[in-house]
């Protein structure tokens, strides 16, 4: 399974985001308190999180607590890290993978990434930005792993309006 893991995330919409992409591919979100925001109905409406019912989350009250719940690979996505996100092999669905993200203005603490140094990895950018968007970041991440895995689960059309929609007159 994809578990997509926001340590101290800060804005609400970015995690709203990425709640919409979590339930849109089956990924479960886990989050590492403290939050910058509030999951009350009424900040999740404001923030864009209109599919909150439909994602599986679940809220920690720090990183301890995480780990100690979960298991299975984890990988760091920090602009320190000096591999690849392609570099690694996420094609095993039956495996726990667990992609985990910092908070937006400072990333993950030093001494977390010093810990799983192997497992830091990055998405690359040129020297003009520090870094991309979580919500982008989250999105590659994820879909590099469903690419991998062959879409494992999900629609290869709309289900809406139909396989045929284009060229249905």
């Amino acid at each position: 399974m994809i578990n997509i893991v926001l340590y101290q995330p800060e804005i609400p919409m970015n995690t709203g985001n990425i709640m919409r992409t979590c339930a849109g591919v089956d990924a479960k979100l886990h989050l590492i308190k403290p939050l910058g925001f509030s999951l009350d109905e009424k900040s999740v409406k404001r923030s864009g999180a209109n599919y909150i019912d439909k994602c599986n989350y679940v809220v920690y009250e720090n990183y301890e607590e995480f780990l100690e719940k979960n298991n299975g690979t984890f990988y760091y996505l920090t602009r320190y890290g000096n591999k690849k996100y392609s570099d690694f092999d996420y094609s095993n669905s039956n495996e726990n993978i667990y992609f985990i993200f910092g908070r937006e203005s400072t990333g993950i603490p030093k001494e977390i990434l010093k810990d799983n140094f192997e497992n830091c990895l990055r998405i690359p950018t040129n020297n003009k930005i520090r870094a991309l968007n979580l919500s982008n970041t989250v999105a590659i991440m994820v879909f590099e792993a469903l690419r991998q895995q062959n879409f494992n689960n999900l629609d290869l059309y709309d289900t809406f309006k139909g396989k045929n929609y284009i060229i249905d007159d």
